[in-house]
């Protein structure tokens, strides 16, 4: 798979025309950029965009479980080797992203990318195709789907940050369905119909709202819910997390040097007493702040702070909405450093989260699962083509 997404990139690489601007596809909240002249190729049905991404990653962490592939103290791994192709007008237009990543986060275990990518969306994690009538404020989408809800995208060259945060944990990232889409002037809102947390049964309503008060100033809305019976799904978390309603608010300021993005998250579980082990209402709060700061064409430094806490839940039976336990709070503090000319870029990062009211020898960090903090540094290099 690494081979092979490394020939195409290169290949397409001596044979396609540039034009002035980024895709608009894959989102990027930065501060990596985009390739500013994207690739494309004339596909016989119109013009095609290409692009690619082929990163790696060292880390170091303090408290590691060592229970799952990659979670040692200190490892290397791929963390994109992924292309792109994408049509982006007329009346169909499709995006197809492909290969392999890790999707590393605070407070969950390191997997690496070969397990991850087996164990999650596959090699196609997102794919769908867009019909655009020309000229209209409207658009519909359906296949495999980015998620419409939380403030920080799936892969770690869309985000900040190298790792994803603890609110982050809680929000599905891939859905399978059908999205329909509206942008007029300052407003634009989505509505898509769902499997939820790639469970593969289609009963979740999802929605996103946001206003453009100008350019600096955006305010969104999102929400999420299960509205049929509790359903299973690829993911371990999914009994608890496929049946919930997880809403988000999201401010955004954006006007250079800076970009703040403080947001609320809210998720609910509730009571189902037709259905065994679903017997407790859940309950789990956080909030958030994401921050990244311009210092010159080449270095910005971003930051992000969390906390988040849960209640409810019956943990004999694992039913809780935060992996910490139920009455449980986490803190998170992270600090990421990016240096980018033309499509190279390096990165570190130091992160460190923190527990309270954490069931310990079961949902704690460390070889035993029974210490309540964890430091990580990383190391993120590659190419945006």
């Amino acid at each position: 798979m690494r081979i092979s997404l490394f020939a195409f990139a290169a290949a397409l690489a001596f044979s396609t025309a540039a034009l002035p601007d980024p895709l608009p596809v894959p989102a990027m909240t930065g501060p990596i950029a985009a390739n500013p002249s994207p690739n494309s190729f004339d596909a016989g049905f119109g013009t095609v965009y290409w692009g690619a991404s082929v990163t790696g990653l060292g880390y170091y962490q303090t408290n590691a479980t060592h229970g799952f592939p990659g979670n040692g103290n200190s490892g290397i791994d791929l963390s994109n080797g992924q292309a792109w192709l994408a049509k982006t007008d007329g009346l169909i237009q499709f995006y197809i992203q492909a290969g392999i990543y890790s999707l590393p986060s605070l407070g969950t275990p390191y997997i690496r990318s070969s397990k991850i990518t087996t164990n999650t969306f596959g090699a196609v994690p997102i794919g769908y195709v867009k019909i655009a009538p020309d000229g209209s404020s409207w658009s519909i989408e359906a296949g495999k789907l980015p998620t419409l809800i939380g403030a920080e995208y799936t892969f770690t060259f869309e985000n900040m940050q190298i790792e994803r945060g603890l609110l982050w944990n809680q929000e599905p990232a891939t859905s399978r369905g059908v999205q329909v889409n509206y942008a007029s002037g300052p407003l634009s809102a989505s509505v898509s119909w769902n499997d939820g947390y790639y469970s593969n049964t289609f009963s979740t309503l999802s929605g996103l709202v946001s206003y453009a008060f100008n350019p600096q100033n955006t305010l969104a809305f999102a929400a999420s819910g299960n509205l049929a019976h509790p359903g299973t799904s690829t993911f371990a978390t999914s009994p608890v997390l496929n049946n919930s309603q997880i809403y988000n608010l999201i401010y955004t300021y954006n006007a250079s040097p800076w970009l703040i993005s403080p947001y609320v998250q809210y998720q609910r579980v509730d009571a189902h007493h037709s259905v065994p082990f679903f017997v407790n209402e859940m309950e789990d709060w956080g909030f958030g702040v994401l921050a990244n700061y311009n210092i010159s064409p080449t270095w910005n430094i971003a930051g992000r702070v969390e906390y988040e806490t849960s209640s409810g839940g019956f943990p004999a039976l694992g039913q809780f909405p935060l992996p910490f336990g139920p009455g449980s709070k986490a803190w998170s503090f992270t600090v990421t450093p990016t240096y980018q000319v033309n499509k190279f870029f390096v990165r570190g990062e130091a992160s460190y989260t923190t527990l309270e009211d954490s069931v310990p020898g079961v949902l704690e960090f460390g070889k035993n699962f029974d210490k309540d903090s964890q430091f990580r540094v990383m190391i993120e290099t590659g190419v945006q083509l």
